[in-house]
């Protein structure tokens, strides 16, 4: 007979990290990323499938933290009804925010923001709970990997025409696209666009690095706006008055060194009594976390579950 086993699902743009947990034992797999302009939960359910076949275990629940959840897809019903030929009696989904904070403060009162491709800030208090920004690429995620990558290609295309400084971003751009005036067609017509223009970051940080004032000074404002969000989601919250509360920052927009000791200043200016932390854990630990997470808990009523 199958081993049984427990699935937990961090979902993101740039890729889905799972683990397998059973007998004692634990295994971790990556798939693609989300299709942002396709169905959510048929996704959750074949990257269900794949792990079953890869694995060989009898998953008897999933739960799963999915950037970018909307309202009309936390139905974990729904899921639960795509697996109903398979093992799978109980499952459990919930916005990444609520599992990006499970995974680095467990059940502790602070804020947490998790910046990657996008980005989103989500704080709890003694009682409540404020979520800041993680609207998309469209309309929001601002200082993440793609708000990054965006500023960077206005900077480029500024440079390119005249209205703007010189800078080092635009060769790292005509090597991906030799003739800029038509880069606008390929990226329109790249299923993969905000994922390409999320990569820019890492040039961002290294140009940075190296002396280039246009990437200095994306990575400055990018740092303000994600403190920005912090600190306005801890002014949301019941905050207690028993002790600083803590904040924690996560995602590879944080690799950047130059933008993490910018974030750090703000963080510390805030007029608030808190102290930044390192988290205990990643997304992927809070999904995990999701099946135990008491009723009681602010976050609770955030999480759907089935079975």
């Amino acid at each position: 007979m199958a081993d049984q086993a427990v699935l937990a699902i961090d979902a993101g743009q740039t890729g889905i990290k799972v683990r397998v947990s059973g007998a004692g034992t634990a295994q971790d797999m990556l798939f693609p990323g989300i299709r942002t302009h396709a169905p959510l939960l048929p996704q959750l359910a074949q990257v269900t499938r794949a792990v079953m076949e890869r694995t060989h275990t009898s998953l008897t629940a999933v739960a799963a933290g999915v950037s970018g959840l909307t309202s009309a897809e936390a139905d974990a019903g729904a899921l639960r009804a795509l697996l109903a030929d398979t093992p799978v009696v109980r499952t459990l989904l919930a916005h990444d925010s609520t599992t990006a904070f499970l995974g680095a403060l467990g059940d502790a009162r602070g804020a947490v923001v998790a910046a990657g491709t996008g980005v989103v800030t989500l704080a709890v208090g003694a009682s409540t709970m404020a979520r800041v920004d993680g609207w998309g690429y469209l309309i929001g995620d601002a200082g993440s990997g793609y708000w990054i990558g965006r500023e960077a290609l206005d900077a480029v295309m500024r440079d390119y025409d005249g209205r703007g400084p010189a800078t080092a971003l635009r060769a790292v751009a005509e090597a991906r696209w030799p003739d800029l005036s038509e880069a606008y067609i390929h990226l329109q017509s790249d299923d993969d666009r905000v994922a390409v223009i999320a990569s820019l970051a890492r040039a961002v940080a290294e140009l940075g690095e190296a002396g280039d004032a246009v990437a200095q000074d994306i990575t400055r404002r990018a740092a303000g706006e994600l403190a920005h969000s912090v600190i306005t989601a801890l002014h949301r919250v019941d905050r207690s008055p028993d002790g600083p509360l803590p904040v924690c920052a996560l995602g590879g927009v944080f690799h950047s060194a130059a933008l993490r000791a910018a974030f750090d200043d703000r963080i510390t200016r805030a007029d608030l009594d808190i102290v930044l932390v390192a988290p205990a854990g990643q997304g992927l630990d809070g999904a995990v976390a999701l099946a135990g997470l008491s009723p009681g808990h602010p976050l609770a009523a955030s999480v759907s579950v089935s079975g």
